[in-house]
């Protein structure tokens, strides 16, 4: 877990429990006591109010009063709420939807104006579909998480995209290509690249995809992906 995941999840810990110890912190984050104390310093650094009391029982506390209001949500951030919500209102399972879509429009608005063009051009980027009854989901797992800022990086710099990936019979290769869109079929989420090695478009599970990286000064064109029928832009599930 990176600084700034740590970071998130330790403020998320104090704010739902209320109190806890630095020992249950870094079981929580998988860090030494000693990382997490300093990862509260900086976090304190920027603003948060972090309560310490000594003697048993006694533990660290978060002043609510403190947490920031503004937005600090990166790109990448937002476009995985985006997409989240997209996900299940495609699958039909967005309960409170409504009240969902205001609080990401709030969201959106928050961020500079350059975020913003950044977003709609990431969000270009993505279709929606349906999976087949008949496809096999017990092999899938977790998608590696840094996997939405090298797609950052990758789509916006428009540059090559570099990953380890493991095919359906556990072979694994590194492939270089070219990334034209993103996919969701849900639960299934594919980046859908120009293989320049097969010369054809070739769809990726993202479950499958391990260590993605942009290539440095390279660059792509877009190509239009030919989906099938049942696949829509992003665009139009919006409300």
């Amino acid at each position: 877990m990176n600084v700034r995941l740590r970071h998130d999840a330790i403020v998320r810990t104090l704010r739902r429990n209320g109190t806890s110890t630095v020992g249950t912190l870094a079981d929580e984050v998988g860090a030494s006591r000693r990382t997490v104390l300093r990862d509260i310093s900086a976090l304190r650094d920027e603003g948060y109010v972090i309560h310490s009391d000594v003697g048993r029982g006694g533990g660290l506390q978060l002043d609510p009063q403190s947490m920031q209001t503004r937005a600090r949500l990166s790109v990448p951030e937002v476009f995985a709420l985006l997409i989240s919500v997209a996900a299940m209102r495609a699958a039909g399972t967005l309960p409170f939807s409504d009240l969902a879509d205001a609080g990401l429009a709030k969201i959106e608005k928050a961020l500079p104006s350059d975020k913003v063009k950044d977003l709609r051009t990431f969000l270009d980027c993505l279709h929606i579909g349906t999976l087949s009854p008949l496809q096999d989901l017990s092999d899938m797992k977790a998608m590696d998480a840094g996997l939405l800022p090298a797609f950052e990086e990758a789509f916006l710099g428009r540059q090559f995209i570099r990953f380890n990936y493991r095919d359906a019979k556990g072979r694994e290769t590194q492939r270089e290509v070219e990334p034209q869109a993103m996919l969701i079929l849900p639960p299934l989420w594919y980046l859908v690249a120009w293989d320049p090695t097969r010369d054809d478009f070739r769809h990726f599970r993202m479950d499958r995809i391990s260590n993605p990286e942009a290539v440095p000064d390279t660059s792509i064109r877009r190509r239009r992906v030919p989906f099938e029928d049942d696949v829509c832009p992003y665009s139009e599930l919006q409300p």
